[in-house]
């Protein structure tokens, strides 16, 4: 029976309701196109050119070096797609972290086996993490963090810190003290010089701490605890585990994306790359979903200069990963 002009507008939007109740939330997720949204790779930080220059190299020879090394090392590769499929992201962008911070942080070691070497080296070492003699493990318990209290999981509770010290204390006089105007983890978890990070990853301490938990639930990793610095230093030195927390990093850094901003970042490594290098996720999808205004709005996430390098070489590194 043929439908009157009313009845079928009344159809189609029940129809049109139904559809949207039946529909799954992810489908509200927003996925973000692979490749560069700029056009010309973003200004590269002035210390990243000068620790390039001093080495007298350049970053086109320090990306070949990275890429040399992970394509003539197939130990290496068989590691990677290894944490990659245990925290179900692509290969690609561990690749790709790797490749960033080896062009713009450090220079590549030759082999990996030179990784597990420094490892060793630092099971011996006695430090602890802390500023002006207070132990991070003690600053943190400080009313100012109670609220973090209501977090168990290693990366919710030093997310929950981190933005309480940026707050709060970063910059800032707090009882008699005043706190310098630089990250926590540059304030309190570099007890050698400024700047660190360590392994074939190039991990900081705090990034280790904040992944604990999923690497030791789906990798099964050693539990680290902030109280044994040099225990912190050994796994993110090993390749073993430096991988493990890597994935785990990155894989939560999707997710925050996906439930927060509500951006699927899974098929752009240069995005995750980003992340990796900038750090702060988590805060990070929250602005982005601030300044839309709701989940998966028009600004999408964009990469950095390091990320653009990913993103610009992607082809090359997804070639070289699947051999």
């Amino acid at each position: 029976m043929a439908l009157g002009k009313g009845r079928l507008v009344l159809v189609l939007a029940c129809a049109a309701i139904a559809a949207a109740i039946a529909m799954p939330a992810s489908a509200a997720t927003v996925a973000v196109p692979s490749g560069n949204r700029n056009a010309e790779q973003p200004p590269i930080p002035g210390a990243s050119k000068r620790r390039t220059q001093a080495l007298k190299t350049s970053f086109d020879r320090k990306y070949e070096k990275i890429r040399d090394l992970i394509a003539g090392d197939s130990r290496l590769k068989s590691k990677i797609r290894k944490a990659a499929g245990q925290f179900g992201i692509d290969p690609i962008h561990i690749v790709g972290a790797l490749v960033g911070e080896h062009t713009y942080n450090v220079d590549a070691y030759d082999q990996l086996q030179t990784y597990y070497v420094k490892a060793i080296s630092y099971a011996g070492e006695r430090f602890r993490f802390e500023y002006n003699g207070e132990k991070v493990s003690d600053f943190v318990q400080r009313p100012q963090f109670d609220r973090c209290k209501a977090y168990s999981d290693s990366r919710a509770l030093w997310s929950c810190r981190e933005e309480v010290w940026n707050a709060t204390f970063r910059g800032k006089s707090v009882d008699g003290t005043r706190y310098p105007n630089n990250r926590f983890n540059s304030v309190f978890f570099e007890p050698f010089y400024a700047g660190q990070t360590f392994g074939l990853g190039q991990l900081s301490p705090l990034t280790a701490l904040m992944n604990a938990d999923r690497a030791e639930k789906v990798a099964g990793i050693k539990k680290i605890s902030v109280d044994n610095a040099a225990g912190v230093y050994k796994a993110i030195m090993d390749p073993d585990s430096t991988l493990a927390y890597m994935a785990a990093a990155i894989r939560s850094d999707i997710d925050d994306y996906r439930s927060i901003a509500g951006f699927d970042i899974s098929g752009n490594p240069g995005i995750t790359a980003t992340l990796y290098n900038v750090g702060e996720a988590t805060a990070r999808a929250r602005k982005l979903a601030r300044i839309n205004g709701r989940k998966g709005g028009k600004r999408l996430p964009e990469e950095n200069y390091y990320g653009w390098l990913v993103n610009a070489h992607e082809d090359e590194l997804r070639e070289i990963i699947s051999r």
